[in-house]
């Protein structure tokens, strides 16, 4: 149902460094870009999430009860994907842990302080 998830960043170069590294645990990449934008994922596959200077030229903000979730592929890539965002700079909001009924997760905050979750199912 999710197409993608497009976040705010006031600075596009910081926030794609953190980006391109999560992107890359993940086995996808950059695949549109422009000076105010950058998405990653597979074109054709599941969703993706964008970063973007905001269109209206105002600051980025975080949105309050705001998240976007990247499905790992096993509790092992949620780990690493945490351990990868806390190595640079990322904000802890809950470190890998099981969050009840087969739900495996880690919560943090990108150098933007958008909210992010890795999580695995099962």
């Amino acid at each position: 149902m999710i197409g993608y998830v497009t976040l705010g960043t006031n600075d596009l170069a910081r926030a794609a460094a953190f980006y391109d590294a999560i992107a890359k645990e993940m086995g996808c990449g950059r695949f549109m870009e422009s000076e105010t934008f950058i998405a990653w994922g597979v074109p054709g596959g599941a969703a993706g999430i964008g970063l973007t200077k905001p269109f209206d030229g105002n600051a980025a903000s975080v949105g309050n009860g705001v998240m976007a979730a990247l499905q790992a592929t096993d509790r092992a890539q949620v780990d690493r994907l945490y351990a990868l965002a806390m190595s640079m700079g990322a904000q802890d909001e809950g470190g890998p842990g099981d969050r009840g009924g087969g739900f495996y997760a880690a919560y943090f905050r990108d150098p933007d302080g958008n909210k992010l979750n890795a999580f695995v199912m099962g």
